[in-house]
């Protein structure tokens, strides 16, 4: 019957497994095609798991790799998530996409950005692209074997189309933005070509009665309903993606409560005191979300993923004042310090938790892993470029990843590839050389005296997280000096003969990761056999890109035409004839990049 139009699909559940009910409706656009379709129930067919786990997976938005304390910093105590991640699996080879929407798209889809057409910049709130609903996504293969799927927090893979929204992508239900950032009080996201709007939804209703409340605690009060009215014997899949800790709007981009801010007031630079005060309250939504999980039983049967989405923007990127000392780079960079991920993953289903690993990860393998974890049969999942991790991160074997695509960016013609311990790279930002540089603070020369590790490991041992932990694995805590110590990355100072820059892209720069984390230097001219394997398999990437599915802003989108509120405003009759100005003005940034 060809490629068959589909509008969305629903979960009745049936015992353990759902049964997919599809709606038709014509005329529209293409979103399952016959094959998609075959995949799921082939997917559906293969479920093995008699008890599959809760998967929580929490998204923190450009948090930086020195923003947690179990990569060693002191600066800013983490203590819920720190416990976590030292009674779970730290993930020290981990890696993310330089930005927001390619690495969303990437942890949902597992599919590299070229393969989705979502490899270069992020998507503005005008303009009328996203994550193709042709694209299973987790949720879509979760709920086909009997899990519930919730979305909380930011989406950012399209909203042109109500078909492109979470509750049309898998998920029962959603509260929060559609957008890539908004102010963490009045939730306004401003865009540009300057476009203010309210962007706060409860599926797609707009949730008028969130203004004023503070993002992170929203999202944390909507995540421990959820799981405390969720029926313990049915898995629950939540994906909590917050605000925190990425920048507001331009006019009042970093935001906590007051008497929050002013826990920290030994730090001197006013904007890392008040990122402090937003870490601070992601942390607390952390405890918050494990102890309503340990207060319903379901903690012990859970899986639970903890992960930036790019590396942090240090320094004053994007008006922010994140760390990923001593890492080189920022955020919308491919140096280690944009694509490094701060991530671990929990479970009592770990064999040997509390370590740290450094088997090599990307966040595509999640989607594989995650599926492989509840019980599915990955071989069924089709072209995907994710790897199945789960028996490397339960058992503590080796990883079956060799290789890695950092990206290719067809707008900027730069690129990178990890292939073992090497990293190939050319172009790795846009900005200017400044954003090539290591970026501070340190977390280590802004604190108490000496004995203020004992007390931040205090306060890591009689966290909630640690409390509701031991009552799973008693003697979870045993090594967490040692450990800390091992998650750490330690580098000289930064040499006077540093590689500078790697515009090259007839002779990119190589960098041994391993031995050389934080990028000093490019020994391409001394492993020549190297480079020429790693530019193939960077070719071989790059034959089977898409084309980028960018689009210029539309200006119909402008909120102002719709209450000012952001909206799906493709599915409605448009509300202007657009002025020549301003289509223009529209294509005219459409070289614009965009990093929120």
């Amino acid at each position: 019957m060809g490629l068959t139009l589909l509008r969305r699909w629903k979960i009745t559940k049936t015992a353990s497994i759902g049964r997919v009910i599809f709606q038709v409706k014509m005329g529209k656009e293409i979103f399952f095609t016959t094959f998609a379709l075959a995949i799921l129930q082939t997917f559906k067919s293969t479920v093995v798991c008699a008890d599959p786990p809760h998967i929580i997976i929490i998204v923190a938005d450009d948090l930086g790799f020195n923003d947690v304390g179990f990569h060693g910093s002191t600066q800013i105590p983490t203590p819920n998530i720190d416990a976590l991640a030292y009674s779970g699996v730290i993930l020290q080879n981990y890696y993310v996409q330089p930005i927001c929407t390619p690495s969303r798209s990437a942890l949902l889809s597992g599919k590299h950005p070229i393969h989705t057409g979502l490899q270069c910049y992020t998507i503005g709130g005008p303009q009328p692209y996203g994550l193709s609903p042709s694209e299973i996504l987790l949720p879509d293969y979760l709920s086909a074997f009997g899990y519930s799927a919730h979305h909380v927090g930011k989406w950012h893979l399209g909203f042109f189309t109500k078909e492109h929204t979470p509750t049309f992508r898998g998920f029962e239900s959603h509260l929060g933005y559609w957008s890539g950032r908004i102010d963490y009080y009045d939730h306004t996201a401003f865009e540009n070509p300057g476009y203010w709007g309210y962007d706060f939804r409860r599926n797609m209703t707009v949730a008028d009665d969130c203004y004023g409340k503070y993002a992170t605690d929203l999202f944390t009060d909507e995540a421990v309903n959820i799981i405390q009215k969720h029926n313990a014997s049915k898995p629950l899949f939540l994906y909590l993606a917050h605000l925190a800790v990425h920048s507001g709007n331009p006019y009042a981009p970093l935001q906590a409560p007051k008497e929050i801010v002013e826990k920290f007031s030994y730090i001197e630079d006013e904007n890392r005191r008040k990122f402090a005060g937003m870490l601070w309250k992601l942390d607390e939504s952390v405890g918050h979300v494990i102890d309503a999980l340990d207060r319903q039983q379901m903690l012990q049967n859970a899986v639970i993923l903890f992960t930036s989405d790019n590396g942090g923007p240090a320094g004053g990127f994007n008006l922010n004042a994140a760390s990923n000392w001593p890492l080189r780079g920022v955020k919308a960079s491919m140096w280690e310090g944009g694509v490094r991920g701060a991530g671990f993953i929990w479970s009592p289903k770990l064999l040997n938790p509390g370590r740290v690993s450094h088997e090599m990860l990307h966040i595509t393998d999640w989607l594989p892993t995650l599926i492989s974890a509840a019980g599915g049969d990955v071989s069924s999942l089709g072209a995907i470029d994710g790897v199945d991790q789960w028996k490397s991160l339960s058992l503590e074997t080796s990883s079956p990843r060799k290789e890695f695509l950092v990206n290719i960016d067809p707008m900027h013609d730069s690129g990178a590839v990890r292939i073992g311990d090497w990293k190939l790279m050319f172009r790795p930002q846009a900005y200017g050389s400044f954003w090539d540089s290591w970026f501070g603070p340190s977390g280590r020369n802004e604190t108490a005296p000496e004995t203020q590790l004992d007390v931040i490991l205090a306060q890591v041992l009689n966290s909630s997280v640690a409390h509701a932990v031991k009552k799973i694995i008693p003697d979870a805590y045993a090594n967490i000096k040692s450990l800390r110590e091992s998650a750490e990355v330690h580098c000289d100072p930064v040499p006077l003969n540093v590689t500078k820059s790697c515009e090259s892209k007839e002779s990119p720069c190589l960098f041994h990761i391993p031995s050389d984390p934080c990028e000093y230097n490019d020994i391409a001219a001394l492993h020549p056999d190297v480079v020429s394997i790693a530019k193939i398999l960077l070719a071989q990437y790059n034959a089977t890109a898409i084309p980028p599915g960018n689009k210029p802003f539309d200006p119909a989108a402008n909120p102002k035409y719709w209450g000012y509120t952001w909206t799906n405003w493709k599915d409605y009759p448009t509300p202007l004839t657009a002025s020549v100005e301003e289509v223009a003005y529209s294509y005219d940034i459409y070289g614009d990049i965009r990093t929120d």
